[in-house]
């Protein structure tokens, strides 16, 4: 009997490894053609940079003047083709550049800047022309946009742009290159020390760790047919159209979020009961108060301490990481499409779900999966090292975003290191959570 389960489970394995496969492979491939979501951010910086101008102190100014021109949006805006920018930035530039050959060759698809391009055609063929604000009302929520046509129509804008909005985005823009910066200095310092301390003890204090009594089939059962096939395959089908069914009378950005807030609850569920049923069958039993996978978050001060400090030291390398992989690799895709949703995202109900989902359901799942299961079981089989470097690889892959998979494997050793040096999940969770939380905090404040 048991061979027969053996070879039932051994073949299951088998199946789910060889879909794996072929998924991953794909969604890899796919990554490929989604544009890097780096762009955007530094379009939204350098439109921030520019609508802040007009309240920076006389002493920062050269801090800023380098970034907020209509040269210098320019010169970004022309380093990828015409054919690949999407409709705002063609009227962006349309609005920029005074060429008569440029306008012949734009092509759009939404109406409203389809309109406001014959408007800038008309304007350049009747110099005299005069439109009162009241005829761009359309645009008076994109502040960008907006404050070019009033500098193409010379008409006064500080009803919509006020020095309160200017200092508000003054605000945003110093957040925004402070934060990067202050923990990278606190990061940077606390690596030194634990390096000192490394090197003093000449040894690591790993904590022990608990692993479930789990085999190579097992894992595979868990990441290929519960994460994969389960989660990524056929879970979306239900939660789409469940989603689809409730949200028809739905705002758009709602329906989005909805979409994947179920999608990621979704996906979950399937590797969640198949951690349930193993637990259960090693213990006979599952109880809630019973710590299998060493969540450990008493007390929670603690955790919180270790997870902080986890996210202090990993920002310097996933930085780094990240910008060698800018100077490396040219025009590189693949970013995770979720961040482009959240960066365009305008609806507040929208982007509690999506702050949820983030922050909370992803780091929650993914330790579970990856450092609550995986990185022990891979740790006692085949040594720290090799665990840490394994988990922290199939973490990074199962994002299926090539751009970003260096930085994420970088991301995953530091949530490995940091669930084995302080012997708890919850630390990990927490570090997780706030790594999401800072991206999270950096699209909120680049919306424009």
């Amino acid at each position: 009997m048991n061979k027969n389960i053996s070879k039932s489970k051994l073949a299951l394995a088998i199946l789910s490894l060889i879909i794996t496969f072929f998924v991953w492979q794909q969604g890899l491939k796919e990554s490929l053609d989604r544009p890097s979501v780096t762009y955007d951010l530094v379009q939204r910086e350098k439109e921030i940079s520019y609508l802040a101008q007009k309240v920076v102190p006389d002493n920062l100014t050269q801090f800023f003047s380098q970034d907020n021109t209509d040269l210098d949006m320019q010169e970004f805006l022309e380093e990828s083709s015409l054919a690949e920018a999407n409709d705002r930035n063609k009227v962006i530039m349309a609005l920029i550049k005074d060429e008569n050959n440029y306008f012949e060759n734009i092509e759009l698809n939404d109406d409203k800047y389809m309109d406001l391009l014959e408007t800038i055609k008309k304007q350049k063929l009747e110099s005299s022309l005069k439109l009162s604000k009241e005829f761009f009302h359309n645009f008076q929520n994109d502040k960008y946009i907006y404050h070019l046509i009033a500098n193409k129509f010379n008409f006064d804008d500080s009803d919509v742009i006020t020095n309160q909005f200017s200092r508000n985005m003054f605000m945003r823009i110093i957040t925004i290159k402070l934060i990067p910066l202050i923990t990278i200095i606190m990061g940077t310092t606390l690596v030194l020390k634990y390096i000192f301390k490394a090197i003093k003890s000449r040894t690591i204090n790993w904590k022990p760790f608990d692993a479930l009594e789990l085999n190579a089939i097992d894992m595979v059962l868990l990441i290929s047919g519960g994460f994969v096939v389960l989660g990524e395959v056929i879970s979306p089908v239900f939660s789409m159209t469940l989603v689809d069914l409730l949200t028809k009378d739905l705002s758009f950005e709602i329906a989005q979020s909805l979409r994947i807030f179920a999608g990621y609850l979704f996906m979950a569920l399937p590797p969640l009961i198949i951690i349930f049923y193993q637990i259960k069958s090693q213990y006979k039993t599952f109880t809630f108060k019973e710590d299998y996978l060493q969540f450990n978050y008493k007390p929670l001060t603690g955790s919180f301490a270790d997870g902080f400090k986890g996210f202090l030291m990993i920002i310097p390398f996933v930085l780094l990481t990240s910008l060698l992989m800018d100077s490396l690799v040219q025009n590189e895709g693949g970013s995770n499409p979720l961040l482009e949703i959240v960066l365009n995202n305008n609806n507040y109900f929208a982007f509690i779900l999506l702050f949820i989902t983030t922050t909370i359901l992803a780091p929650f799942f993914e330790e579970i999966v990856f450092r609550g299961v995986l990185l022990p079981i891979l740790s006692r089989d085949f040594g720290i090292i090799v665990g840490v470097l394994t988990s922290s690889l199939v973490f990074a892959i199962a994002h299926l975003s090539i751009g970003e998979l260096p930085a994420l494997f970088i991301l995953g050793i530091g949530l490995a290191t940091t669930r084995l040096i302080s012997g708890r999940l919850t630390s990990s969770i927490i570090m997780h959570s706030l790594w999401n939380g800072l991206t999270f905090l950096n699209l909120f404040l680049l919306r424009t």
